[in-house]
């Protein structure tokens, strides 16, 4: 841009997204399975229908809670253990525009992670849902994939909800584990910021091509999740690529000496992504996780995550801003713990369910963020659903 060039203006925002993530902690069916009552989560322990009803009562109550009290229009869960659960949960919210987008997993034992989304704020591609399991630890999933369409703006959104592997072994005995289910999240990520190497070959050698791979390099990629490490851990850091820093996030594919990339350089290529949780962990004992046998007790173990398009908005949608803590003229995502009153203890721990009370919720909290629908070509014409 030269001296005498005026800046673009920044696109009008049309629309806001609530978007939220939430381990439930051990939602079991109340039809006994063999990993229910492997964890003890049976009638003669506790876990009868009273039990069940009161936790999904409690949970329902701290959802309809967020956001001041507009509740989560995208909603990613984990530790539920089957689609009939899920719905459950949806009526006791009582949105009547929330569906779920679900893929049942094969073995009946598993502990699934599921999406819950506004149907009035979203249209679902149920051609792509995919459920990636990556390990046999257990039989749970790791990652579920969603592909969406903002109803606003016609903004493509890619969800991947992660649940990786405890640390129940001890972080280092387990950390393997939670390596490998990263690389995969990362694959996934690329796969979807890249072409295919059909795609990549039937390129021809031109402005446009470039200017095609870069329309992919910044598809909006969402990343949510309990990750079962902290956000400096080596699984998100070094294998996912998911760092609290732009420099390698503001570079987009380039010409090399004039040419596209080498197919082999261009499959090469890892997205990175930006980390916005390293924003709260500025005071102690801050974090999503309460463990009282860690040094740390407190662990930020549930994230989001954001691809290139996303963080800068280059696709129509982009995470709501606040001024950073260190320097007020820098703006970041804005997101947050959301630690309403029921939810958290006297010394600001995430209160578990007990089911001889049939009080609490979780052994986490929830993650919040919001989402900007922008103005794009294609919404111009539309108003905003702020239904």
């Amino acid at each position: 841009m030269s001296a005498t060039e005026s800046p673009s203006p920044a696109p009008r925002v049309v629309d806001t997204l609530n978007v939220a993530f939430w381990n439930l902690q051990n939602l079991f069916d109340i039809e006994v399975s063999p990993i229910a009552a492997d964890l003890d989560f049976t009638p003669v322990h506790g876990w009868d229908r009273r039990a069940f009803e009161a936790k999904v009562t409690n949970l329902a109550e701290i959802i309809r809670l967020m956001f001041d009290g507009e509740g989560p229009d995208l909603l990613g869960i984990c530790e539920i253990e089957n689609e009939r659960v899920a719905n459950i949960l949806i009526d006791a919210i009582g949105r009547d525009d929330y569906a779920l987008a679900h893929v049942e997993h094969p073995d009946i034992r598993g502990i699934d992670t599921s999406l819950i989304y506004s149907t009035k704020r979203f249209q679902l591609d149920e051609s792509r849902l995919r459920g990636h399991l990556v390990h046999l630890r257990f039989p749970t999933r790791d990652i579920f994939e969603v592909h969406l369409k903002v109803r606003s703006n016609d903004a493509d959104l890619v969800v991947l909800v992660n649940h990786w592997p405890s640390r129940s072994l001890g972080r280092l005995e387990s950390e393997p584990f939670r390596l490998t289910v990263a690389s995969h999240c990362g694959q996934l990520v690329d796969e979807n910021l890249k072409l295919s190497r059909r795609e990549y070959l039937a390129l021809s050698d031109t402005e446009v091509s470039l200017h095609r791979l870069n329309e992919a390099w910044d598809r909006n990629v969402l990343v949510m999740g309990d990750l079962n490490d902290e956000p400096w851990n080596r699984s998100v850091l070094d294998i996912l690529k998911a760092g609290y820093t732009i420099d390698h996030l503001e570079e987009p594919i380039r010409f090399a000496r004039g040419s596209l990339p080498s197919y082999k350089a261009y499959a090469s290529k890892s997205a990175y992504l930006f980390n916005p949780m390293w924003s709260l962990m500025s005071a102690p004992d801050s974090g999503t996780h309460y463990y009282s046998r860690s040094t740390q007790t407190m662990s930020m173990l549930d994230q989001f995550m954001l691809s290139r398009g996303l963080h800068f908005g280059q696709q129509g949608l982009q995470p709501a801003q606040r001024p950073s803590a260190g320097d007020p003229d820098i703006l970041i995502p804005d997101v947050d713990i959301f630690r309403p009153e029921p939810l958290t203890t006297r010394k600001g721990r995430p209160r578990e369910f007990n089911r001889e009370t049939r009080s609490g919720y979780s052994d986490h909290f929830p993650i919040t963020m919001q989402l900007s629908v922008l103005e794009t070509d294609a919404s111009q014409q539309a108003p905003a659903n702020t239904a």
